[in-house]
């Protein structure tokens, strides 16, 4: 029997994937408010963690959400996590995808598979189409534009989007995320309307945590940045709640696309 366990961040997606699993154990990180009831614990007792997982039958593990990187109090290590310091702590020099990968192996390496969204919600990632409005000739274009500066940005750990008006990137997206992104296109753009929020996984990603995602909120944001349509690489970003994204989307007249790696 599979039981699984969600670390739960911020956002939508942690509600949805514990939708689909069978009496889930939800936990949070300390200071991390997730949108479903979740028992908090800290970073510097992630042995003790794992070995309550199993011990409960836990078999995989989903992580799902938005989460910052927490301070870490050194006096709070228990003694065995404490031996895990300088893995974690190597990992994080290297940028967020390396300690992400790292805390995935250590993870696997107590017995506890870790699952991507795509495995508990496949439905989660549309295929390649256009899901509202439909791109013009020129919106097409940026997407191109915009899938080739998340190509050669990625490799850096800066981020999964950027938007692209006229063949002119406005914004890459960075640490503060997608939504301080558009609250700045919005904010600095001297263009009246157009151009597209792009969204992709890095590189190389390991898509099984921290995939982008989408939503209806993501919709207001680029309406509010006088965008005409937000583009995404299919199999590659989470779309969530996507009735409402796409009334969402055909109320504020933006179109949808799920693009082919291929642009086609």
């Amino acid at each position: 029997m599979t039981r699984t366990a969600i670390i739960a961040g911020a956002g939508r997606l942690p509600v949805l994937l514990a939708e689909a699993v069978e009496a889930p154990l939800v936990f949070a990180l300390e200071g991390v408010t997730p949108a479903l009831a979740a028992e908090p614990f800290r970073l510097e007792r992630l042995v003790p963690l794992m070995d309550r997982l199993l011990d409960q039958g836990v078999t995989q593990v989903a992580f799902a959400g938005a989460v910052r990187r927490p301070r870490l109090d050194p006096e709070a290590f228990d003694p065995r996590t404490a031996t895990l310091v300088p893995r974690i702590a190597a990992a994080m020099g290297q940028g967020d995808d390396a300690a992400l990968r790292e805390l995935i192996a250590i993870f696997e390496d107590w017995g506890l598979s870790v699952v991507g969204a795509e495995t508990l919600r496949p439905d989660l990632l549309p295929g390649e189409g256009v899901l509202a409005g439909a791109p013009t000739a020129g919106d097409r274009t940026d997407a191109d534009r915009a899938a080739a500066i998340l190509a050669a940005t990625g490799p850096l750990d800066i981020g999964q989007g950027c938007v692209v008006a006229g063949g002119l990137c406005l914004a890459l997206e960075t640490l503060p995320g997608t939504a301080a992104m558009l609250e700045f296109v919005a904010a600095t753009r001297e263009t009246p309307r157009g151009g597209v929020l792009y969204k992709a996984p890095k590189p190389g990603q390991d898509r099984r945590i921290d995939l982008p995602a989408i939503g209806p909120e993501t919709v207001v944001q680029a309406a509010a940045a006088r965008l005409s349509g937000i583009v995404w690489a299919a199999g590659g970003v989470l779309l969530l709640d996507r009735a409402e994204t796409e009334a969402a989307a055909n109320e504020a007249g933006l179109f949808l696309w799920a693009r082919a790696e291929s642009g086609i």
